[in-house]
């Protein structure tokens, strides 16, 4: 699967618009503060960078439901909720493209 954020492929030519996927996933893991200030912003670099992939999982999962073989003009979101939860919002278009 082709993962990109711009509009187009260089070197392929989109066939089929499919549809708007998107790829939430949220971390569940609750971060305290604590007496180490590097310890809190490490886990909350592991906490996106462990979301981002589920939530990156979960848009191409959406896009393969499609028969898409690339997803195009892709956006992420991040956002440390009130609660200290990471969360990742993936989204893009799914198209097919020529092979």
């Amino acid at each position: 699967m082709i993962l990109t954020t711009t509009n187009s492929i260089e070197g392929f030519k989109i066939v089929d618009y499919l549809g708007i996927v998107t790829g939430v996933a949220m971390n569940e893991d609750t971060l305290t503060m604590g007496f180490s200030l590097s310890k809190y912003i490490k886990k909350i670099q592991e906490g996106v960078d462990n979301v981002k992939e589920i939530a990156f999982q979960r848009l191409q999962e959406n896009a393969v439901k499609l028969n898409a073989n690339a997803i195009v003009g892709i956006k992420v979101e991040i956002e440390l909720t009130t609660s200290n939860y990471a969360m990742v919002s993936v989204t893009g278009t799914a198209v097919k493209v020529a092979v």
